[in-house]
């Protein structure tokens, strides 16, 4: 196996089928798309079986619960891989979408039309469901995929695109509309990263250590899904009812993904009313909490001292940090110092805090008493998301079909020349 000219052959073979997707129709996009979504549903025994695979080899090399829960696959996750797909065929098409049009003083027409990317390559780790989801997105937006999922869920991944591929081929899309890279050797991303010249986009999924080696080694231009590092902050003029409810929903509810929260701050004025009862229901749902002086002074038992790791740290467990801040300005100098730039959220109740957060705070999805777990394409009503970019440039927050195409610009003339 030569793996840099088969990933070259992968690579080049997407940039042909790119050109003939550009031209498909939403009626044939949308019928692959529900093809697709049936066909996963009527395979789900085949998924399973092979997502058994991938779950025994994870738990012989003792990998931990919170990537179990991302790895495993059952009849309900599938049918919502199934449902996405569903929703993305629903979706308004957005390839030929004009974005602004007009007319310049000498008549020249000029409209801004958004058109696909071309061919988008997605690195991941261990989230399978991630599969179908890229390539509906993909697929909505005139793209090829190139895709490269981690080892732990090869068996799983390389599943879901052969259910998939069978609908495209079926359908008469082009040989290399979808793609996977069928080794765990990790030359095959390097050699992924150099085909500057078949592929126009590089997005990482996975852990930060993954996204760095990424964007060091990419020729591609890469769009980052980096760590979710979130915060709540606790106001003073806060509901402490509902402000126990969303920190509790936004660390507990899953605690594997990234839109969970890692820190939470609380104004001081109202710490020592708020903070004992919090920590009682997190001990009772099995959390582990580490704390500031403030914090352990006021909740004297089975807080963990807070060290400057933990304000760095996307646990992405069963584990929070708490850090009592004296003003608003406190807390927002706090997310502005250790944030990922993901999503914030303060619970309060007064309009004048409300709006100073909110404008002051600069990270892609920003809430008002609502927990960060909706950060997600498909809580946004977008269908589904390739991935949460936390960069600022071209795409920001849950990425969608919009997302992934860019736009040219059409000029309509009357034989006008320039003169000077």
């Amino acid at each position: 196996m030569n793996i840099q000219k088969d990933t070259k052959c992968l690579c080049q073979k997407a940039k042909r089928a790119s050109f003939t997707l550009r031209h498909i129709s939403s009626e044939k996009k949308n019928k692959v798309l529900l093809g697709m979504a049936r066909m996963l549903i009527k395979k789900s025994d085949s998924i399973i079986r092979e997502n058994k695979k991938d779950l025994e080899m994870a738990a012989k090399k003792k990998i931990g619960e919170s990537f179990i829960d991302r790895l495993t696959l059952n009849s309900s996750r599938i049918a919502g891989m199934s449902a996405c797909l569903k929703e993305v065929a629903g979706m308004p098409d957005p390839v030929g979408e004009i974005i602004s049009s007009g007319k310049r003083p000498n008549g020249l027409r000029i409209m801004k039309v958004r058109v696909p990317i071309g061919v988008i390559g997605v690195i991941y780790e261990s989230r399978p469901n991630v599969t179908s989801d890229c390539v509906g997105l993909c697929l909505k937006a005139g793209n090829a995929l190139i895709l490269r999922g981690g080892s732990f869920a090869f068996n799983s991944n390389l599943m879901i695109f052969k259910i998939l591929n069978e609908v495209v081929l079926k359908e008469g899309l082009p040989e290399g509309t979808i793609n996977i890279i069928e080794t765990i050797d990790r030359k095959a991303v390097l050699s992924l990263l150099k085909q500057d010249e078949s592929v126009d986009l590089i997005i990482p999924r996975g852990g930060e250590s993954l996204i760095k080696e990424v964007a060091r080694n990419s020729r591609i231009p890469v769009i980052k899904h980096f760590k979710g590092l979130c915060h709540v902050y606790v106001d003073e003029y806060a509901d402490l009812n509902m402000a126990q409810k969303i920190v509790i929903n936004a660390k507990m509810q899953r605690t594997s993904v990234c839109n969970a929260v890692e820190t939470l701050l609380v104004h001081e004025r109202i710490a020592v009313r708020f903070l004992p009862l919090l920590v009682k229901e997190l001990k009772m749902q099995a959390a582990e909490v580490r704390g500031c002086d403030k914090t352990r002074k006021i909740v004297k038992k089975g807080i963990k001292k807070a060290c400057l790791k933990d304000w760095q740290t996307e646990y992405l467990d069963k584990i929070l940090s708490i850090k009592v801040v004296s003003s608003i300005d406190e807390g927002v100098e706090h997310i502005e110092k250790y944030s990922s730039g993901l999503a914030e959220v303060i619970v309060t109740d007064s309009c004048e805090s409300a709006g100073y957060f909110l404008e002051r705070v600069d990270s892609a999805c920003v809430y008002l008493n609502a927990s960060s777990r909706f950060t997600d394409g498909n809580q946004f009503g977008l269908g589904a998301e390739i991935g949460i970019s936390t960069d600022k440039i071209h795409a920001r927050g849950p990425m969608s079909v919009n997302e992934l195409t860019s736009y040219k610009y059409i000029i309509l003339g009357e034989g006008h020349i320039r003169v000077k």
